[in-house]
């Protein structure tokens, strides 16, 4: 069962009546802005831009230079939370000394995430070396991992900020000594959350059950930056 929280802030918006495509070019009308909107994703993350395609919207991708190991929260949640307003904010200072964004009439969304892997009670961020992906992945093996998720869309236009996080668990069979040595040759563990990456072939296998969503774990919960993207655009009450 998935468990979702929401967290907002908002900020004084002027005018609406806006537009945006959604997945097949389907038009959704809502009471938002005039003008097409634009999206920036704050990632570098391949899964996570597969699945903003996937949702139908078209983007340029931006990424946030950050110390993540300077953020430090107890909570999952919260942590997940801090590290994706830290993202927004480094681009932001990055956007405004661009010209041409300065000057930009369209309303743009700046989307910024962050997952972390939850394992007997210790949080996961992504492996510092080989051997910690290892001890990781051995650790799953049989075993359980729960994934937390967090999104921020910011509408650069209004200030106008929305946020929430989406958690899933994860099951595993046993995983066999040879595809653990396999993922840490490859060197792909290095670069996701707890060294799970369950779309690659060789991790999909092992995947006993997924409680939760996969794009959750993936690291972008669809139908949560759906619902954030248009109250994002959405005008706040006077």
């Amino acid at each position: 069962m998935v468990t979702v929280g929401l967290g907002k802030t908002h900020a004084a918006s002027s005018h609406c009546t806006f537009s945006f495509r959604g997945g097949g070019g389907k038009k959704k009308r809502m009471a938002l802005m005039e003008s097409p909107f634009k999206i920036i994703l704050g990632s570098s993350s391949v899964a996570r831009r597969h699945i903003l395609a996937k949702m139908g919207y078209d983007f340029t991708v931006m990424t946030a230079d950050i110390d993540e190991k300077a953020i430090r929260k107890e909570n999952p949640e919260e942590l997940v939370t801090a590290l994706a307003e830290a993202k927004a904010e480094a681009i932001l200072s990055r956007l405004q000394n661009v010209d041409s964004f300065v000057e930009d009439v369209h309303t743009t969304l700046l989307i910024t995430a962050d997952t972390v892997v939850v394992h007997e009670g210790r949080i996961r961020e992504k492996p510092s070396s080989k051997d910690e992906a290892r001890h990781f992945i051995e650790g799953y093996s049989g075993g359980r991992a729960e994934v937390v998720g967090s999104v921020l869309v910011t509408n650069l236009k209004t200030g106008r900020r929305e946020a929430g996080w989406e958690r899933a668990e994860v099951y595993f069979h046993d995983i066999p000594a040879q595809i653990v040595q396999t993922l840490i040759e490859e060197g792909i563990t290095l670069n996701v959350a707890g060294g799970l990456m369950l779309e690659h072939p060789l991790t999909s296998p092992f995947v006993k059950e997924v409680i939760g969503t996969a794009d959750t774990v993936m690291g972008l919960p669809k139908s949560l930056t759906e619902r954030l993207i248009q109250e994002a655009l959405t005008c706040p009450l006077a």
